[in-house]
């Protein structure tokens, strides 16, 4: 059944997580082999491999003499800092000897939010997929802030995947994959093989991180897989430390949850306004404009806007909200904040002469709109 499921698959995204790589002590050199063989092998098969990788402060931290995960935020930028390169170099020298080449890409939110720097990073990692490099990506933990934070890279691989449309994601986890109930607590839990779609019930069963040595945990990985579905990509959540685990997969082996993709793709633009782009504020819309937008199709006009909440730009995202402030799209605007305050309530024909100008008759074209699902 994987076997047909997978007969597409030429890109893959691995996702490793800290708790995979890592003990109380740093990482652990004989997993990361793993890993890299695994890989190697998917490579020599053909496949485009991407790896996006944890790690980097569990490998930083014993030089610090940090036991446990550092608990603030300039501890852990202290340890990334150390750990990066040491955690490279371990990569480095298990994919060299099997004749392949390795890049390092540390990305922040803002790389990927603005449209530029994201088409940049794009056309990157394509370069290095089409010289056979393996791209190795990590969060730039070493000046990252909350405001410009992935949150986890099981995020980050979602977007990773929905940058580079690639056919599968494979989330390396340290538990099998998705079950009906907390393993830890209960012998009867049993594991999920394939989720058709994530329902609010199961982001309700998932947990919180699982391990001190990660940020993410089953929910996180759940979150990456619906983002990773609305771009038509399939996510297996496995058992990073389970033997040969990667050609396994690939080969058609039961291994793990495997959440199927939406049959109906996101388009990569759309996507990225959703999950990539951080709203900057809200837009509170009247009646008309809420069925205009929501059910009709249409634009967002400044006429239907009647309040306002944030500070944003001009090619901000912000959130679509109606009166009683419920959230029901995202979308990135035509007018900033204080263009927008004057022309709020406004036909679109007196845009031009109330601010002398006009980039559009819509505060947020549908193109550049995305309804919550």
């Amino acid at each position: 059944m994987r076997s047909a499921l997978f007969s597409h698959v030429k890109r893959i995204v691995v996702k490793v997580g800290s708790s995979v790589i890592s003990d109380s002590s740093g990482i652990v050199p004989e997993v990361i082999d793993g890993i890299s063989r695994g890989l190697c092998e998917l490579s020599d098969k053909g496949y485009e491999v991407i790896l996006v990788t944890s790690g980097a402060v569990s490998a930083g931290k014993g030089a610090l003499g940090i036991e446990g995960r550092p608990k603030t935020i300039p501890l852990q930028q202290a340890a990334a800092a150390i750990g990066q390169s040491r955690l490279m170099k371990a990569y480095k020298e298990c994919f060299i000897p099997r004749g392949h080449q390795v890049a390092q890409i540390l990305l922040t939110r803002d790389d990927l939010a603005n449209r530029r720097r994201y088409l940049n990073a794009r056309n990157t990692l394509m370069t290095l997929l089409e010289f056979g490099v393996v791209p190795i990506i990590n969060e730039n933990d070493t000046v990252v802030v909350d405001e410009i934070r992935f949150g986890d890279n099981d995020n980050l691989s979602a977007l990773v995947a929905n940058l580079l449309e690639a056919d599968l994601l494979i989330i390396l986890s340290d538990v099998d994959g998705l079950y009906d109930r907390d393993p830890n607590r209960s012998s009867q839990a049993k594991l999920i093989p394939e989720v058709e779609r994530i329902t609010p019930q199961l982001e309700a069963m998932a947990g919180g991180a699982s391990s001190n040595l990660g940020t993410g945990g089953m929910l996180t990985k759940l979150k990456a897989a619906k983002k990773a579905a609305l771009s038509g990509i399939g996510t297996v959540v496995v058992n990073g430390r389970t033997p040969d685990v990667l050609s396994r997969l690939v080969a058609g082996d039961d291994l793990g949850t495997y959440f199927l993709p939406e049959c109906n793709r996101m388009a990569a633009k759309k996507h990225w306004i959703a999950f990539t782009k951080k709203p900057r504020g809200k837009l509170f819309l009247d009646a008309g404009a809420l069925l205009a937008v929501n059910e009709g199709g249409k634009s967002l006009l400044p006429s239907g806007v009647r309040g306002v909440e944030g500070s944003f730009d001009r090619g901000d995202a912000v959130r679509l909200c109606d009166m009683e402030g419920r959230e029901f799209a995202t979308g990135v605007v035509n007018y900033g904040l204080q263009e927008l305050l004057r022309i709020l309530g406004k036909r679109s024909g007196e845009i031009e002469k109330v601010l002398g100008y006009k980039y559009g008759d819509e505060v947020v074209h549908r193109d550049n709109l995305v309804l919550k699902k």
